[in-house]
């Protein structure tokens, strides 16, 4: 019974992860690059030992073509800290644009007509 039981349970263990199922990461077409970095560092995690240089490449690998991947490709990073710091530049300016996407979807004709009324007057 205790056999059964080791066997039964043991296949639903999670299994080791090692560097190359980094290159199973990738950024989706819609997916923002906050979403990507965080899914990105979550496996990282829980891969031991994982060198610096297979961490990176996995990470380049995987994003979609960009800003960041242009950013990346030109000047290649040293470590994962100067990545996550480059990266942050990025998120923010990706996150900056789509707050001002929204604003100017949020203009109605009604904030229309009050522009050209205040300046006819």
């Amino acid at each position: 019974m205790a056999k059964k039981f080791l066997a039964r349970f043991s296949i639903q263990k999670d299994k080791a992860k090692h560097a190359p199922s980094l290159l199973g990461i990738r950024q989706g077409e819609r997916k923002t690059l906050r979403n990507y970095m965080e899914r990105f560092n979550k496996t990282c995690m829980n891969i031991q030992n994982l060198p610096t240089e297979a961490a990176i490449m996995g990470l380049i690998n995987g994003l979609r073509e960009g800003p960041f991947s242009q950013s990346i490709s030109k000047k290649y990073p040293t470590s994962l800290n100067e990545v996550q710091q480059r990266a942050e530049k990025y998120i923010n300016m990706e996150e900056n644009s789509r707050l001002g996407e929204t604003s100017k979807a949020g203009f109605t004709p009604r904030d229309k007509d009050k522009e050209s009324r205040k300046k006819e007057d």
